[in-house]
């Protein structure tokens, strides 16, 4: 169909739930899209490949733009990259909006989780780092500076960890002895007090997904995202994200039935107003969408994703204006 098509797929990666991220936004030719978690760039080859249109990608991971221009290259001019968070999609964008379709990715990028010298899985010892953009605290720095509450708080809230406060008195322990400086090291700490139960989940899973949220504030990026993407959207839009873990995906369901105009119903003892405005949003669908079993078996990855998508009424005036891109 284009260049794209004779461009090889990223070895290692796959991207989740990709048939349905296509149905949700049906690329059409001469249209703009935004794909805020660029990543290996699966979601935006399989975009540009749907359609004849022009598609934005946003990554804070100097790697991923790196592929994400050599995927350019071959797109004839119709894939533009830009280097940032997806939380600051309003600026980054800007004088190219309105969009037709807006899409999330929340998951770790298979790159970053298979090279060891970036630190975010204990699959592969390697430096205990976890920052996407390779800059701000690290998650040694959180391990080996921070208190012990605020470890066990991390784990936690963002990890979801219920035995936090033992991790957190468990790494104290060892970081008193060794500076902690290795995600194999860290591994084998959190092993060595949690014991594994019947789900086969590696014990160290949890706390590693708090360390990782909390070192690049990725639920404060969603928040901002979450509130900035509706206002980015052409009437007939769709915003499309898929998350990975609970945290994410409550903020999405709520974040999203509130564009929606459903945030249940007012109290009884207020009366109802005699002309109540209909909302500019809709949810797609009424209910998360999950991976298919098979594709469930064939990517562990996708056993945990829900996609969840709201759409601009049609009528809806556009709340952004710019330029063509």
């Amino acid at each position: 169909m284009n260049a794209l098509a004779a461009l090889p797929v990223n070895d290692g990666h796959v991207p989740v739930m990709l048939a349905e991220v296509l149905a949700s936004l049906s690329p059409r030719d001469g249209g703009r899209y935004l794909d805020g978690t660029f990543g290996g760039g699966g979601y935006a080859r399989a975009i540009l490949q749907s359609a004849e249109c022009t598609l934005h990608g946003i990554d804070r991971d100097p790697d991923a733009i790196i592929r994400g221009e050599e995927m350019a290259r071959q797109a004839d001019g119709r894939l533009i990259m830009h280097q940032g968070t997806f939380g600051a999609m309003e600026t980054l964008v800007e004088e190219f909006v309105p969009f037709d379709g807006i899409v999330l990715d929340l998951g770790v990028s298979s790159f970053q989780i298979d090279q060891a010298e970036r630190g975010f899985s204990f699959r592969h010892d390697g430096p205990l780092d976890m920052r996407m953009g390779g800059n701000g605290v690290s998650a040694a720095d959180i391990v080996n500076g921070e208190s012990e509450q605020t470890i066990a708080d991390i784990l936690y809230r963002y990890g979801e960890e219920k035995l936090s406060r033992r991790i957190a008195r468990a790494i104290v322990n060892a970081r008193a002895e060794e500076t902690i400086t290795t995600t194999g090291y860290l591994a084998r700490i959190i092993r060595s007090c949690v014991p594994r139960d019947r789900s086969g989940i590696d014990p160290a899973t949890r706390s590693f997904q708090g360390l990782r949220i909390a070192v690049n504030d990725e639920l404060g990026e969603l928040e901002r995202a979450l509130e900035a993407a509706p206002r980015l959207l052409a009437p007939g839009g769709v915003f499309t994200v898929v998350t990975f873990h609970s945290l994410e995906d409550r903020m999405v369901k709520r974040a999203m039935a509130v564009h929606a105009g459903r945030t249940g119903n007012p109290s009884r003892y207020e009366p109802i107003p005699l002309h109540q405005n209909k909302p500019d949003f809709n949810l797609l669908h009424s209910r998360p969408q999950s991976a298919t079993d098979e594709e469930a078996r064939e990517n562990p990855r996708a056993r945990s994703a829900r996609l969840r998508a709201l759409v601009r009424t049609p009528a809806a005036a556009t709340s952004v204006s710019g330029t063509s891109a």
